[in-house]
């Protein structure tokens, strides 16, 4: 989840309409995908990103950075860090989070998962819309990636990876991705909380170079 000042550009306001569309579009084909070759739709996941990140007018690289970019830097597929597990449901904790800008984001921790890596909360997003968030940091966060975490699921943005049967969450650490301010200051994202912070380095998704 992220957001920026509005806009004073009119037309802004529909090129980020087709960049959800497009964002959308592309989880669509990769939770298709993904049932019968996560390889592959790892390897589109990473395709459709560069693309728009090299030529989307919303893209969140800087200007200066887009003239030379040829891929975002990610770890190869392994499959031992692709999971499904079940949401533990919790009592209701409404909470704030601190945002890169320092603005604070509502979050509701409705759930937990037990993870082979780690324990993760999971959230809801509490604005307008809402969407299931859940964010993390790693052993290796501040050096092999953003310090501020990254992102599992973001639901409130289609950065969804489905159920498995039984209602389980996909939750496949090789499409973690970056925040958006990770890329250009403009943009306030909401940090991992200290909860959601893992022992061990998740050397799956996108990582910092």
């Amino acid at each position: 989840m992220a957001s920026e000042s509005s806009p004073s550009d009119p037309a802004a306001w529909l090129a980020l309409l087709d960049w959800r569309r497009q964002i959308s579009a592309l989880y669509a084909r990769v939770r298709e995908l993904r049932d019968s070759d996560p390889p592959a739709a790892h390897a589109l996941w990473q395709a459709e990103r560069n693309r728009l990140f090299r030529a989307h007018s919303q893209s969140p690289l800087l200007p200066e950075a887009r003239a030379d970019f040829v891929s975002l830097p990610c770890w190869p597929y392994d499959p031992a860090l692709a999971f499904s597990a079940p949401v533990e449901f919790l009592p209701l904790e409404r909470l704030d989070i601190p945002s890169s800008t320092g603005q604070a984001m509502p979050l509701v921790r409705f759930g937990r998962v037990e993870l082979p890596v780690g324990t993760l909360d999971v959230y809801w997003i509490d604005v307008y819309g809402g969407g299931v968030f859940l964010p993390f940091r790693d052993a290796g966060s501040g050096h092999e990636s953003y310090g501020g975490g990254r992102y599992l699921l973001d639901t409130a943005k289609s950065a969804d990876l489905g159920s498995a049967p039984g209602g389980a969450l996909v939750l496949d650490f090789n499409f973690a991705f970056h925040p958006s301010c990770f890329y250009d200051p403009r943009w306030s994202c909401p940090l991992a909380p200290p909860r959601n912070v893992l022992d061990v380095a998740v050397r799956a998704g996108e990582r910092a170079s």
